[in-house]
């Protein structure tokens, strides 16, 4: 990722959320009245032109699944919160709109939004430009995961380590070094028991089928492209024993089929995630 521009992929991502709003019938899967107006107005003329995303039936699948691990994420959150959590952090935060319609602002919980600097700034921008305004409860906290780490990035944002604290980090960590994930991974298990993680990850190609390599050599020709290249891909069994190890328990993956039954059945629209190439997985620090 260059230094000088924000990520394009963050911006991929929100206007499939943006889009889920606009094209998919009630219920929203995330409910959220920012995702469209953050965008420029030039974006959001795009977001009902499938032309401006891939295939009819590729673009549903994609925004499906970047819509549920978004309401997965804040369906966590929920439970941490109940578990005492006071602090949010959401690695890698993009467009994400949270922060903005943060429905525990009266409960206290400070949100922490991470992510690269030029992303950030960007961000900035676009939120003065909608007239959204930035709540007392969020901090930035600017960090570029490959040359600072995620503790010195907190701890200048003004980040309490006594606090329970949830994370989330979704679209980030195949992006990737090992090295960078698993220590990130590792900082977070050594926060304060009762909080915890969710993100989504990449399976690795060989366990993948024949249509489904198809699928991810041309996603991450795409991204590739946008020069943002995925780097990291994990096999789930691998994976939980991994996290296990650093201490996590209560461990939740859920794959497509897991992920449509909790999410997607008996929709009228037939909108559902599909593709089976990332899962998503929480876990809880004890």
């Amino acid at each position: 990722m260059e230094e000088s521009r924000p990520s394009r992929t963050a911006l991929r991502v929100a206007m499939r959320r943006a889009a889920h709003q606009l094209v998919d019938a009630p219920p929203k899967i995330l409910d959220d009245p920012l995702a469209v107006k953050i965008l420029n107005p030039k974006t959001q003329a795009e977001l009902t032109e499938e032309s401006s995303f891939m295939p009819a039936v590729a673009a549903k699948y994609m925004r499906a699944f970047m819509v549920v691990r978004s309401r997965f994420a804040e369906d966590e959150l929920a439970r941490a919160i109940q578990r005492g959590a006071s602090q949010y952090v959401i690695l890698g935060a993009g467009l994400d709109t949270f922060a903005y319609r943060n429905p525990y602002a009266e409960s206290s919980l400070r949100v922490f939004e991470v992510d690269f600097p030029a992303t950030q700034v960007w961000k900035r921008e676009r939120l003065a430009a909608a007239e959204i305004a930035i709540p007392p409860s969020l901090t930035f906290a600017p960090v570029d995961f490959e040359r600072q780490t995620l503790a010195e990035g907190l701890r200048e944002a003004g980040f309490d380590a006594r606090k329970i604290t949830f994370f989330s980090w979704l679209g980030v960590i195949m992006y990737l070094t090992r090295e960078s994930a698993i220590s990130t991974l590792k900082f977070v298990a050594a926060t304060r028991p009762g909080g915890g993680v969710v993100f989504d990850y990449a399976l690795r190609r060989e366990s993948l089928n024949f249509f489904q390599r198809i699928a991810l050599d041309r996603l991450m020709s795409r991204v590739a492209a946008a020069g943002e290249p995925f780097r990291l891909f994990f096999d789930p069994a691998e994976l939980a024993a991994e996290l296990r190890a650093m201490g996590f328990t209560d461990l939740n993956d859920l794959g497509i089929q897991e992920i449509n039954g909790r999410y997607f059945a008996n929709r009228a629209d037939g909108l559902r995630a599909g593709g089976g190439l990332g899962r998503l997985i929480s876990a809880r620090i004890p």
